[in-house]
């Protein structure tokens, strides 16, 4: 009859396909074998750091695809296609940092203008210098820069990610963090701070002796009145801690930390000083961008840094509104206090420092942090565009 098998041909084709399960379990065994001996090499983690968070980097296998593959090994010096993928990665960083400072200098100058025409036109009879004046003591000036920078962080962090491919999500896939680790990295914070003030007092006391100056702008004639007080907290307080972080400790660490973390966290650093502008508060951004982007990794989330800037800026900001150099008393009792929180927080940065290092580099990864990112041209161009700002500012503040 067509199509009858009998008994002896069924259990024939049982056998087969139970050798062919036997072979695939096998081969299945094999396979999860040699990941658990490390033969496979692990692909947010190809560099074999383990003082890396390779949660926070990525999937290296947009970068180098035949990591996946058993037996793969990064080689010491990157291959050309491999450092063409990082750099890309570095220029995606350098691309966005020069726009933005680009943007937000046009943007501000562009509402200025406009609003000092405005004025012209409505008060024909008042000078330049005096509505120039009524600008700077009023909310404008400072409510110009809030908006300006509001818009340049945030659209060019979005536009970074969207560029490099990365999900805004990964930013905030916050782990292990807590209330009690949040105080614990606000006060390391105010020893930083702290260490920074005296640290740039030395060094603005020894340049002085030369003929330079690395003192801050004079700000003291901005936002006399009461909104423009007001948007220079909420400015301050608020809207510049989540978006620098935004811009900085997210898009930007984000691109740079694919396949070296430590030079990630310095270059952010390095950057996030120059955008201050001046050398006293450089000191500070710098020492204090290291902290904040070691605790993002740790929490692989930009929630730890961010609350970190607030409570910063929230506290200077309501320290320096309430000392009165009339009432001595008050002053001391806030710098008192002040100091207390900061011994407070060298103990909590000394606890924390010793249990979380941060990120060592391998041969591999030195061969692909600022070895690559110095041939990258934008890269190169946002650091040489920022420092010589940067010095000329100092320039300007010594004649």
């Amino acid at each position: 009859m067509t199509g009858y098998k009998s008994p002896e041909e069924y259990q024939a084709q049982i056998s087969m396909l139970s050798h062919e399960i036997y072979e695939l379990n096998k081969q299945l065994d094999l396979k999860n074998e040699e990941i658990q001996q490390g033969q496979l090499p692990d692909k947010f983690n190809p560099f074999d750091n383990p003082t890396d968070y390779p949660d926070y980097s990525g999937d290296y296998s947009d970068i180098v695809p035949q990591i996946v593959i058993p037996g793969c090994k990064i080689p010491v010096e990157p291959c050309k296609a491999e450092k063409k993928r990082i750099r890309h990665f570095y220029s995606i960083g350098g691309a966005c940092i020069i726009f933005h400072w680009a943007a937000a200098a046009v943007l501000s100058t562009a509402a200025m203008s406009l609003i000092m025409l405005i004025l012209g036109f409505m008060h024909p009879d008042v000078s330049t210098a005096v509505l120039t004046d009524y600008v700077y003591a009023t909310s404008i000036v400072t409510a110009i820069t809030a908006i300006a920078y509001l818009l340049c962080n945030t659209i060019f962090s979005f536009v970074g990610l969207k560029w490099a491919k990365i999900s805004p999500s990964s930013l905030i896939q916050t782990r292990d963090f807590s209330f009690a680790k949040g105080i614990q990295y606000c006060l390391a914070a105010i020893f930083i701070q702290y260490g920074a003030s005296i640290f740039s007092t030395i060094f603005t006391d020894v340049i002085s002796k030369y003929g330079y100056s690395a003192d801050v702008l004079d700000d003291s004639s901005l936002a006399q009145n009461g909104l423009g007080i007001a948007v220079t907290i909420i400015y301050g307080c608020i809207i510049a801690p989540i978006t620098e972080e935004l811009f900085f400790r997210g898009m930007l660490m984000k691109v740079f930390s694919r396949a070296n973390q430590r030079f990630a966290i310095v270059a952010t650093a390095i950057f996030f000083g120059l955008a201050h502008g001046n050398l006293a508060q450089f000191m500070l951004a710098f020492l204090l961008g290291i902290f904040l982007a070691h605790i993002d990794l740790k929490h692989n989330s930009l929630l730890p840094s961010v609350l970190v800037h607030i409570f910063l800026n929230t506290i200077s900001t309501a320290f320096n509104y309430m000392m009165d150099e009339n009432d001595m008393l008050t002053t001391a009792a806030l710098n008192i206090i002040y100091m207390l929180m900061a011994g407070a927080g060298l103990i909590m940065f000394i606890e924390f420092s010793l249990k979380n290092k941060l990120p060592s580099t391998t041969p591999q990864q030195s061969r692909r942090g600022f070895a690559v990112a110095k041939t990258s041209i934008p890269v190169i161009c946002a650091f040489g565009l920022q420092a010589v700002y940067l010095v000329l500012l100092i320039l300007v503040n010594t004649i």
